[in-house]
């Protein structure tokens, strides 16, 4: 299998939103489709906290995608029409710069040298990387989940950057539930003793912490209703349980621990905890006086679609009711989709029937 990412080399220095900087640093991002020769038909996919910049197979990488079902030709974002990037958010180990990285000035990994992260950094890295294309302007800018935060601030940060905008399960703003999960992932990350204050190796790794923070996020990605109609209290087989006190017994732990064991040693845990923390800190109403509305009352786009899922206890509905009167409030023209999947916060990943339809529509009416 060949790699179809790309890179872009990011200018030097680049400078991070709460100091210090980044040299001969570059972002990863894979493209489907043919750009117009007037440039105009380009659409930017920001992504969640975890994925790579392979949102579907290519003709250099037929692997299945992230959101494969979502992303060709015929589909909702249909690559006979658009030209898609997806780009890997800067401090993600998938193919961009991030802690794990060589540091030119050491020679040695970065670990928590790496500079203060912010989702903002990653809004100017994502603008640097298309602007590089020749392309001035989005035809439209999607963010999911962490990637909805950071195109916030692309929009804000590059006023005339983009013309519409697709919000999907996200927030202007981290809630003290988010913030309390996602603290207790880098806590179990922290507290492991292999993480060893960042100066893990593969002999010496922090499995158990990594498989901890996995397992809470899994549980929030998803919702108490799909829990119960998946798992109820279905008990193992004995011959599936631990021998051990208090071990597994339950159907949903063992879920748990696989989903935890694919993921462990797939996502450094340094690139982890500054991604998390990323997403704590961004706020929308720092750019206005302390109001999320005022904040997002600064971005002027035409058209926008904000999808809600009304079981994502991560981001709330009412978070992405406050993005869609906002964006109204500036000028827009919203479309505020409410839907009721039983997946939570994952929904998009999963009911692409429903969210295919929202995001085919509005795309086809531009």
């Amino acid at each position: 299998m060949s790699d179809a990412r790309q890179y872009f080399q990011l200018p030097t220095p680049f400078a991070m939103k709460r100091g210090g900087s980044l040299h001969g640093a570059h972002v990863a991002y894979e493209t489907w489709g043919t750009l117009s020769a007037e440039r105009d038909n380009a659409l930017l996919i920001l992504t969640g906290l975890s994925p790579s910049a392979h949102a579907a197979a290519n003709d250099i990488d037929p692997s299945p995608g992230w959101w494969e079902e979502m992303i060709g030709p015929g589909k909702a974002i249909d690559t006979s029409r658009w030209f898609v990037i997806c780009v890997n958010s800067l401090g993600s180990d998938k193919g961009s710069t991030c802690p794990a990285s060589i540091d030119p000035a050491t020679g040695e990994p970065y670990r928590l040298t790496f500079p203060d992260l912010s989702l903002e950094d990653v809004a100017h890295a994502s603008h640097a990387m298309v602007t590089s294309l020749g392309i001035d302007k989005l035809a439209c800018l999607i963010g999911c989940s962490m990637g909805g935060m950071s195109a916030l601030a692309y929009m804000l940060l590059h006023p005339g950057s983009v013309r519409t905008h697709i919000s999907v399960d996200t927030a202007p703003q981290a809630q003290p539930f988010a913030i309390a999960i996602r603290s207790l992932q880098r806590e179990a990350i922290r507290l492991d003793p292999h993480w060893n204050d960042g100066q893990y190796d593969n002999e010496r790794y922090p499995d158990i912490g990594m498989s901890i923070a996995r397992k809470l996020g899994v549980i929030t990605y998803r919702s108490a209703m799909e829990w119960n109609g998946r798992f109820a209290r279905i008990r193992l087989d004995p011959e599936q349980r631990e021998d051990q006190p208090f071990g597994f017994e339950f159907q949903v732990e063992s879920y748990l621990e696989g989903h935890a064991q694919r993921f462990v040693r797939t996502f450094d845990p340094n690139s982890y905890l500054y991604l998390s923390r990323a997403s704590d800190w961004f706020d929308i109403s720092e750019y206005g006086n302390g109001s999320v509305l005022e904040g997002l009352k600064r971005i002027h786009i035409e058209q926008a679609l904000v999808i809600g899922v009304s079981t994502d206890i991560l981001f709330p509905l009412e978070q992405q009711e406050q993005i869609a009167e906002g964006l109204e409030a500036a000028g827009a023209n919203v479309q505020f989709v409410a839907l009721d999947s039983p997946q939570g916060h994952d929904a998009f990943l999963v009911d692409i029937e429903n969210y295919s339809r929202a995001i085919g529509g509005f795309l086809s009416r531009l």
